[in-house]
């Protein structure tokens, strides 16, 4: 179902598009990710509505049945992408979940600039794209998903997300859908 409005106050989350993270999805994918993203960046700016861009640095402590990479991240593993093209005025949250809301100040943060909903784009739509989501939507923020800024490692997976998950938790539209509503807002 496409979004269906867009508050006044909302801001934007792009989750893990940066350079240790979006060498693991296939590159088409992360291009139109990036694209879209920043297409989105663009108008959020223009509307002068919150900016946050999200990087993760590590991983919650906690024994899995995958194993996970062990030793040191390369030096830039958690740098943003510079196609997004980070301002001063950007909030930025490192996170080490899987989640941007889990043990960061991102609720603070918006709260106190009044923020009631917010649009989450970003990598990977199974795990930080939707740990975020859910997230948000606990938290109380009205959330909006833009299907077409995000991608996973598994299309089967990000189809999973977007068919199964993310219409019970918010709404999900297009990044032309979502432009056009802020737009006319």
């Amino acid at each position: 179902m496409p979004v269906t409005t867009i508050d006044p106050n909302t801001a934007l989350i792009v989750v893990d598009l940066q350079k240790g993270i979006v060498g693991l999805a296939p590159a088409e994918a992360i291009d139109q990710v990036v694209r879209n993203s920043r297409r989105l960046i663009d108008a959020f700016r223009r509307k002068q509505l919150p900016v946050v861009l999200v990087n993760v640095a590590g991983g919650a402590p906690g024994r899995t049945e995958q194993s996970r990479p062990r030793g040191e991240l390369p030096a830039d593993w958690a740098d943003l992408l510079p196609e997004l093209g980070q301002r001063p005025e950007d909030i930025t949250v490192t996170k080490r979940t899987w989640g941007a809301f889990a043990s960061t100040d991102i609720e603070q943060q918006l709260k106190g600039l009044g923020v009631t909903q917010v649009v989450v784009t970003g990598v990977a739509t199974s795990i930080g794209v939707e740990s975020t989501a859910r997230q948000a939507y606990e938290a109380g923020f009205n959330v909006t998903l833009a299907t077409d800024a995000m991608a996973d490692l598994r299309p089967e997976a990000h189809e999973a997300s977007i068919a199964n998950i993310f219409p019970r938790m918010g709404e999900t539209g297009t990044t032309d859908q979502i432009i056009a509503l802020l737009d006319r807002a």
